[in-house]
């Protein structure tokens, strides 16, 4: 059994879950999600908790991939339940002279040193906003209840410039600590 499958997932106020042929559905403030659940897996939905259990009649090629998916699925049903009812947020920085970001609706317009500007087109689900203040690096903020796709689209953005050792430019998320490098100089003595 799953150390984290095991765990119950309590509902909110204000949060439904449903399951309808191994389907869950999380509707909640900020939106609707779904998740097709394996049928080795039993999904139990009452008023306050949801609870996941291994389906014992189910008959896997690997019997360990069971308890992966045990965990795998709880994980997956509890971001769902968090993301309708707080939402996630990610920060990217940019950071290098000239770097600079801007958005219409949902598209951004980035500046990273190429010879053109780079535009992205966001999926409807996705909230955007861009912060350019003097003398400060400018801010890229994403939210959204699908931390999936969250994810996806800002390890995207990033893929534009990644962060490099040497001087530190490029598309970092706030707080990351980008290990860096000493230059040629340091090792010439």
């Amino acid at each position: 059994m799953s150390r984290i499958g095991k765990l119950p997932i309590s509902i909110p106020a204000g949060v439904t879950v449903t399951l309808k042929d191994n389907v869950v559905t999380v509707k909640g403030p900020k939106g609707e999600l779904s998740q097709y659940v394996n049928p080795a897996i039993n999904v139990a939905i009452d008023e306050k908790h949801v609870i996941l259990t291994e389906n014992e009649n189910a008959m896997l090629d690997d019997p360990k991939q069971k308890h992966a998916y045990h965990g795998l699925y709880r994980a997956l049903v509890h971001n769902m339940v968090i993301g309708v009812s707080e939402g996630y947020k990610k920060e990217l920085e940019l950071v290098g002279v000239g770097y600079r970001a801007s958005n219409q609706g949902n598209i951004i317009e980035l500046a990273l040193g190429y010879t053109h500007n780079i535009f992205i087109q966001l999926p409807p689900e996705i909230k955007v906003e861009t912060k350019s203040e003097r003398n400060k690096n400018p801010l890229i903020i994403l939210e959204s209840c699908d931390k999936q796709l969250l994810g996806q689209v800002c390890s995207k953005i990033r893929s534009f410039r990644k962060p490099e050792p040497y001087k530190g430019k490029g598309v970092k998320f706030v707080g990351e600590e980008i290990r860096r490098k000493s230059g040629k100089s340091a090792g010439a003595k």
